[in-house]
């Protein structure tokens, strides 16, 4: 109950109080008028008498002690991650136990942000209805398929490029990324990109999926099939086709991009710097839900180790 409900509610007793004084002139015709004991009654009276208004308000039932309660150090770390990253319970529960070995349920979690008023997640990350949500899926080996795709970069305040284009490919598999800034949009640059990527990854890539951007166009097209390697496209218009490198970009904006607001950063070379320390963070320490917790270089190691057969 907020203060604005206790205040209505003090009021609402003292209104009994004076009813019993100025209109009835008997307190029990007042209880009986009102459905309320006449030991409440007086209870009322009393502490109206000792404390004015505030005397009328429900006091808290919280005990004085809670041995079991979630130390402050705890719920200061919720509230960080809740802050700064917009991460729901089950990421915070993961984060906590992975980085400062806390254990504390995804249920718990959810309860401190719920007395904190906290719970509520921005619309964009809020939880869809299963009906609405699409199906689930990824390749079972690493490299089977990449999703590559750009996310436009709005022109940060005070820089004098008009925009960035970050180039994203990911791993179906084992969500492993490989990310790089140019000033440029067109198939040369995407040609880069490739090369860099086949370069970087530590498995052979057998497919390359992009959507019908023209930075993927024929010369593109061309050179992977020159280096071995499939190209596909998604269908027009159905950039769920395209889910992970697309729900990637979302974690970027959010956990990323969002960090540097306020910051000018005008130079692509310096750009790739803190977008290389973002892509290691992502790759080597970032826990993924999709993965069980994982990061998408432990889901690496687990799916190219082999299988140890008993004697």
């Amino acid at each position: 109950m907020n203060e604005q409900e206790l205040q209505r509610q003090a009021k609402h007793r003292l209104a009994i109080l004076r009813h019993a004084e100025e209109v009835s002139g008997n307190v029990a015709a007042t209880c009986r008028y009102y459905g309320i004991s006449r030991t409440r009654f007086y209870r009322w009276r009393r502490r109206y008498d000792e404390q004015g208004l505030a005397g009328l308000k429900d006091k808290s039932r919280r005990p004085h002690t809670s041995p079991n309660a979630t130390p402050e150090e705890v719920i200061g770390k919720v509230v960080h991650l809740r802050q700064h990253y917009h991460f729901g319970p089950l990421k915070i529960s993961m984060y906590l136990k992975r980085y400062h070995d806390i254990e504390i349920s995804q249920s718990g979690v959810w309860r401190i942000l719920k007395r904190l008023d906290m719970n509520r997640l921005p619309a964009s990350q809020r939880h869809k209805a299963h009906a609405k949500r699409w199906k689930r899926y990824e390749k079972q080996q690493p490299g089977h398929r990449i999703q590559m795709d750009v996310k436009f970069i709005a022109p940060l305040e005070g820089s004098r490029k008009p925009r960035y284009y970050q180039f994203t490919a990911i791993d179906d598999c084992t969500r492993l990324r490989v990310l790089k800034i140019y000033d440029r949009l067109n198939q040369k640059t995407a040609i880069q990109f490739l090369d860099y990527v086949c370069q970087k990854l530590p498995f052979r890539i057998d497919v390359i999926q992009t959507d019908n951007g023209v930075e993927f166009g024929s010369q593109f097209h061309w050179h992977v099939l020159d280096r071995g390697i499939q190209h596909v496209y998604i269908k027009p218009a159905t950039p769920r086709l395209n889910g992970k490198v697309e729900r990637s970009h979302r974690i970027d904006g959010e956990e990323f991009y969002r960090l540097l607001d306020g910051q000018v950063i005008d130079d692509a070379e310096v750009f790739n710097q803190r977008l290389e320390e973002w892509e290691d963070y992502y790759n080597f320490d970032r826990p993924h839900g999709a993965l069980g917790g994982q990061t998408p270089y432990e889901r690496l190691l687990q799916k190219t180790q082999p299988n140890e057969t008993p004697l």
